[in-house]
């Protein structure tokens, strides 16, 4: 039986690159006349470029060259396209966001492996999902959470003290940072506690699953994207999932094994839940969080929803890996960043500490959730890295159906002719350059690629304000636009500035001897050894302020 399943798969495989090849040599396409790299592969075109750890130069050469609209070869001579056009955008992420789609790769691994939540739905699951999730991310409800979150970086902040109590100190501040945001939404998100942040403790198992969920899912990416939505319907799940175990391939197995985990763990919680709010309040208050988390609130709103709103368990326990998959990484990887930035800038860290210790002085106590985010530096700083270190390089889409689509700026096809509207064909993938577009000096001038805070304490230059870009956080695509934007874009920012609050008041970083190279995976991520190392770490030397 298992044999004749693995030669079905392996004939219908063989069948679709048939297929794709014909199709490229013989249908003659309206992307063909774009201009762009030419493929350095005939069965992966430029995609081992795109998709590379050390990718940063061919994605600044690609958009110096050809601008803001790209042909990228693919699979087997495939046409897609690279964009980052300002007007291109606001009509994939808004204005057509109903065309333009996650491609079928992307939803189907994220539902393999978060479950059906917001990263692994469409259509009107997901808008039912973020119908119900967005009360629950307002601003209201994160003022809620700053107890919570001063809690845990209080607790962070003593381990650190308790590394440098003899001088100045060589530490790891990403493995600090990764465990620091995973409690963040553990507590804050599930009113759960993954790590008490001390230095001699036993990893959490979801820890482990959660750090190696990035890189597996790196390793199976290509065969992800193109068969991944084909193989999901071949039998049942117990089928597949013995298919699963017997094909020999370790980065396959060691995704299942990470995705149990999850789950496992993910159910434990929910079930408590459950039972305490069946319980009543009082069992509510003594859960950790007491019910003043993400998951609490959301499944008290679900519990009290219409039946037409209300979300079935499994999509509830969806958003649990989603939540903290989408929050983890993401988040340490920022605070990472800006914590490396602050220690090559020294001046820039001591103007924050400033700004910190008198806020601190006027109020006399930590700072509430507005007194936080008003701290215009602080800010500033936030944006400026957000802006310039997307911790998310690019994201794509796929067109559902033909769709002509407009541009700011006209580009000139290998026609000669001025092109101002793309017929983009059905099922063509877009590539969005969330990076190329935070960078487009067209935008934000000739000094687009300095680190300079100090450009946000003054008006944004109007090509940023008129170009009216889709995205739902301060004219930049970092946490996208629309439906799908990220919907917890205010609780990462309250982490990133309650963490820089804390640790910039109570320690000088500064940088190491060492060499830092910035993966640019699925997420961006910090290593010493080599850009292709999955040994991730950023190392700094930490003191205390009072020494």
């Amino acid at each position: 039986m298992l044999l004749l399943a693995f030669e079905a798969c392996t004939t219908c495989a063989l069948a679709w690159l048939f297929w794709k090849a014909c199709r490229t040599l013989f249908v003659r396409s309206s992307l063909d006349n774009i201009p762009g790299p030419p493929a350095t592969s005939i069965w992966t075109g430029v995609l081992g470029q795109i998709f590379n750890p050390d990718a940063w130069g061919f994605h600044e050469e690609i958009t110096k060259k050809y601008g803001s609209v790209i042909k990228i070869k693919a699979i087997l001579g495939e046409n897609q396209l690279y964009v980052f056009d300002p007007k291109a955008l606001h009509q994939i992420f808004t204005k057509d966001q109903h065309i333009f789609e996650e491609t079928p790769g992307f939803i189907e691994i994220n539902r393999l492996v978060l479950g059906p939540g917001l990263l692994g739905t469409l259509g009107e699951s997901h808008r039912k999902q973020r119908k119900m999730l967005n009360p629950v991310f307002s601003i209201a409800h994160m003022r809620e959470m700053m107890p919570i979150f001063y809690s845990v970086m209080y607790r962070l902040r003593d381990a650190l003290v308790t590394q440098v109590k003899d001088g100045p100190k060589e530490i790891d501040l990403l493995h600090w940072m990764s465990r620091a945001a995973l409690e963040l939404i553990g507590q804050g998100g599930l009113g759960y506690s993954f790590d008490p942040l001390t230095e001699e403790v036993v990893p959490h198992p979801y820890i482990k699953a959660i750090k190696g969920l990035g890189p597996a899912t790196h390793k199976i990416l290509i065969p992800g994207r193109y068969l991944l939505s084909t193989a999901v319907k071949i039998g049942t799940p117990s089928f597949r999932r013995t298919i699963v175990n017997w094909i020999p391939w370790k980065a396959l197995h060691d995704l299942r094994d990470l995705t149990d985990v999850m789950h496992n763990v993910c159910v434990g919680i929910y079930e408590s839940k459950k039972k305490a709010l069946l319980e009543g309040d009082e069992a509510v208050e003594r859960q950790m969080g007491r019910g003043k988390d993400i998951l609490s609130i959301l499944m008290r709103a679900n519990t009290d929803a219409s039946d037409v709103d209300r979300l079935p368990e499994e999509e509830l326990l969806g958003q649990m890996s989603t939540f903290i998959f989408a929050a983890t990484d993401t988040t340490s990887g920022a605070l990472s960043r800006l914590f490396h930035l602050l220690a090559t800038h020294l001046n820039v860290q001591e103007k924050l500490r400033q700004e910190l210790g008198e806020a601190r002085q006027k109020h006399g106590r930590d700072l509430s959730y507005d007194e936080l985010v008003s701290l215009p530096y602080l800010d500033a700083i936030v944006r400026e890295t957000l802006r310039l270190y997307a911790p998310v390089n690019r994201v794509s889409r796929i067109a559902r159906q033909d769709v002509s689509l407009s541009l700011s700026n006209p580009i000139r096809g290998l026609d000669g002719c001025e092109i101002r509207n793309i017929a983009i064909p059905k099922n063509t993938v877009i590539i969005i350059g969330i990076g190329s577009c935070n960078r487009n000096p067209e935008l934000w001038g000739p000094d687009v690629d300095e680190w300079k805070p100090e450009r946000w304490l003054e008006p944004l230059p109007e090509a940023v304000t008129s170009a009216h870009l889709p995205g739902v956080y301060s004219n930049l695509m970092t946490f996208i636009g629309g439906s799908r934007s990220c919907i917890g874009f205010k609780f990462s920012q309250l982490e990133m500035k309650i963490v820089l609050a804390l640790l910039v008041e109570s320690f000088k970083i500064t940088a190491s001897n060492k060499e830092i190279f910035w993966r640019m995976s699925g997420i961006v991520q910090p290593t010493v050894s080599n850009i292709h190392s999955t040994n991730f770490q950023l190392p700094v030397i930490l003191q205390s302020t009072e020494q």
